[in-house]
């Protein structure tokens, strides 16, 4: 933001309000051109300031007493100091009253209002760098064209960001639980920049942040588990969050975003009470979920289909008994059911199936149509 450009009306106002709430004198705010436009006095505002002029001009101090002030047209007895931002002059501030009872003032209002300046231009310089890193994610996650243009784009991107792909990395999807009006997110984006600079963030749609993340030794679960502990102190929301896989290159983060976002969905249908969930805990599944689509899939899916009126008891019983990887007792505790009626149900889905569950390869065909089988309840 140029500094010449940065004392609005209302950061204007914002120093009289603040630095006449511990002076008892007037506080009048000019721009770069002399007018007033903020003041405790507001039938002021508009007005040409003499005394702004000069302390422009000169860019140094100018104290206006009653004798001065008669020869200038509209002034007032007072002190004006020159506003600069980063040693760039942007306005003046004035205090009005006799100047030996208003200089000892002049300094504090001046400090004041500078530091209200330099904190709003640093408040944009992080908004326009928190919307450009914000691009950047959301370029990476929908995918990198593979072309020079692209590429050559993209490497300015993570020079400027200090980004380097050759570094191992992964995408995080933020779920937040509660609908959001977008103010929130944003916010949580700046907060978490705060704590942790080096990761970039987008919002990927109304309850959903992208997190990329670059490590050099990864530990998935240590990571997911720092990251996580870190937005328990700044997302007050209830959320879930997903670790995708990790990998290197430029391309890889679109990968790396589309194994959170299945990871997340079956780690949902598995564990629906949790609240963190990784790539690496549901590998196989995540890796077979793009199997719903072509012409193998209703093949994959006929041995669920099979289960008949039966199915949805069936099926449940499956998924048990595959998520306690066939161990009996413990699937059979899982559905609170005998041990007895556990096998009565397996000889059943063998029979219907025409599968024999002691056999690994009609066990695996089984655990992919189950697998096909949920995800096309869930995606359609």
């Amino acid at each position: 933001m140029n500094s010449m450009n940065i004392l609005s009306t209302a950061l204007a106002q914002d120093i009289v309000t603040r630095t006449m709430r511990i002076i008892p004198y007037n506080v009048n705010v000019m721009d770069a051109n002399g007018s007033i436009i903020a003041s405790g006095n507001p039938t002021r505002i508009g007005e040409l300031h003499a005394g702004a002029l000069l302390a422009l001009a000169k860019q140094l101090t100018v104290e206006i007493d009653e004798a001065s002030a008669r020869n200038l047209h509209g002034a007032q007895p007072g002190i004006n100091l020159p506003l600069t931002v980063h040693g760039q002059l942007c306005g003046a501030v004035g205090l009005s009253g006799a100047p030996d009872e208003v200089r000892q003032f002049g300094e504090l209002v001046r400090l004041t209002a500078e530091m209200i300046l330099e904190q709003a231009q640093l408040a944009g310089e992080l908004q326009r760098d928190s919307r450009y890193r914000e691009a950047f994610v959301l370029k990476l996650i929908n995918g990198v064209h593979a072309n020079q243009a692209d590429l050559a784009d993209l490497a300015a991107w993570a020079q400027r960001l200090g980004v380097q792909f050759d570094r191992m990395h992964a995408v995080y999807l933020l779920e937040l639980d509660e609908p959001d009006d977008g103010a929130d997110l944003h916010a949580l984006q700046l907060r978490l920049q705060a704590r942790m600079p080096s990761l970039l963030t987008a919002a990927a749609g109304p309850q959903e942040l992208a997190i990329l993340e670059f490590f050099d030794a990864p530990a998935h679960q240590k990571q997911l588990q720092a990251l996580a502990a870190v937005l328990r102190t700044v997302c007050p929301q209830p959320h879930r969050l997903t670790m995708g896989i990790a990998l290197q290159g430029v391309e890889a983060v679109a990968t790396s975003w589309h194994s959170a976002r299945t990871a997340a969905r079956v780690g949902r249908r598995r564990h629906p009470r949790r609240h963190q969930y990784s790539y690496y805990d549901h590998v196989l599944p995540v890796l077979l979920s793009g199997l719903h689509t072509g012409w193998q899939a209703p093949q994959l899916r006929a041995p669920i289909e099979k289960l008949g009126k039966n199915r949805e008891l069936l099926q449940r019983t499956l998924e048990a008994w595959f998520a306690h990887d066939g161990h009996p007792a413990a699937t059979a505790d899982a559905l609170h059911i005998h041990r007895n009626t556990l096998d009565y149900r397996l000889r059943r889905i063998g029979d219907i199936t025409g599968l024999d569950l002691g056999r690994l390869e009609d066990r695996f065909l089984l655990y992919l149509s189950s697998l096909l089988t949920i995800d096309k309840t869930n995606t359609s």
